[in-house]
């Protein structure tokens, strides 16, 4: 299960966490988004205790979608410390996610 976060407990759940965290900016509209949300819940599941996993609905958190200049959806962030290290846009496979966090975690 992915937590879904808003405008209001955005920065305070991501500058608050002990581990990396990986936010996934996305739209009930997006077929993309749709396809990658499995992915995404896979990898929550296989790093539960190295990394956490949310998503923001574009629509639904505008403020925490423009301050990071989110243009285009599935987008998703990788944030270590509070502060952005990594993103990649687009549908990717789970190896190609797995290895984008592996490069974090190894940071």
């Amino acid at each position: 299960m992915v937590t879904e976060l808003t405008d209001s407990n955005f920065n305070s759940t991501v500058q608050g966490a002990k581990v990396p965290v990986l936010v996934d900016f996305s739209a009930t509209w997006c077929g993309p988004c749709k396809a990658l949300a499995p992915t995404i819940g896979k990898v929550a599941d296989e790093y539960k205790t190295r990394m956490e996993v949310y998503k923001v609905d574009i629509e639904q958190a505008p403020q925490s979608s423009e301050a990071f200049e989110i243009v285009s959806v599935p987008t998703c962030i990788f944030f270590k410390g509070g502060k952005e290290v990594e993103r990649f846009t687009g549908n990717a496979d789970l190896r190609t996610i797995k290895s984008y966090v592996d490069r974090v975690l190894a940071r």
